[in-house]
């Protein structure tokens, strides 16, 4: 899956959020200032350091759209101790990948969420056994079934990890509902990929599910496994680093919507 904030190299730069991705790293220091604060302003809200407001990486002004999302920045920022690490701060990552690689670029970035709908966690299915079918349908069905319905789009199913070719009917119909602020699709973005499901992301903020059953739709699989075998301790670290940006996405919405 390509994270949004994922440090792995090598992606390719036409993709706008990989870039953003690239050129949004922050460096480890050592911690320079003594309080964040939030000013608003002209555009929205800034994050502030002693007085003064951040920017971003590349030296662009941070500026977000609502309250909420400020106060999640500057609750970070506050919160840092002798060294700043930027593993705990999703909501300044984020942030700074919107204001460096998404404003002017939604269309693309609408482009790379629905070219999930192609190949959606939601459509492969397990074959047997039949107690794990049975929770695949009871997670999966659901948010299939509102597709079809709410948005117009219908999607086909199949067993097994073979390409199934989805219709450009239903993926047009559901991209048709995907937002236009790029905050708004920078979230989506990165819930999709951390979820390997576009239709989740819908789901998430359309309203239809609460975020616990969005993240435990998207490890039914997994979560069956360790059921049966055990936890995979290198598994659950990842998926818990994993479920801290996904928390972040999904507030940030929450905050849009508000």
């Amino acid at each position: 899956m390509r994270e949004l904030f994922d440090e792995v190299t090598g992606q390719p730069a036409a993709d706008p959020l990989e870039a953003a991705r690239r050129s949004a790293r922050m460096p480890q220091r050592k911690r320079f200032y003594a309080n964040a604060a939030i000013a608003e302003g002209e555009g929205g809200f800034s994050i502030t350091l002693d007085g003064k407001p951040i920017k971003t990486p590349a030296g662009r002004l941070l500026i977000v759209p609502a309250r909420a999302i400020a106060e999640m920045i500057a609750t970070e920022w506050n919160a840092q101790g002798e060294i700043i690490d930027p593993v705990s701060m999703p909501a300044t990552r984020f942030a700074n990948s919107v204001v460096q690689g998404v404003v002017g670029k939604v269309g693309a970035v609408a482009d790379d969420v629905a070219k999930y709908l192609g190949s959606d966690l939601l459509f492969y299915r397990a074959g047997h056994p039949e107690a794990l079918v049975a929770r695949e349908a009871e997670h999966w069905d659901p948010i299939l079934f509102w597709a079809a319905d709410s948005l117009g789009a219908h999607f086909m199913l199949c067993e097994g990890i073979m390409h199934v070719r989805q219709s450009d009917k239903a993926i047009a119909a559901a991209r048709a509902t995907l937002p236009s602020d790029p905050w708004a699709i920078a979230a989506l973005h990165v819930i999709t990929t951390l979820t390997g499901s576009a239709l989740l992301a819908f789901a998430l903020f359309h309203g239809v599910i609460p975020e616990e059953k969005a993240w435990a739709a998207a490890h039914v699989e997994e979560d069956w496994n360790a059921e049966k075998w055990g936890v995979d301790e290198e598994l659950a670290a990842r998926r818990a680093a994993r479920l801290v940006d996904f928390t972040a996405a999904v507030r940030i919405l929450q905050a849009l919507r508000s």
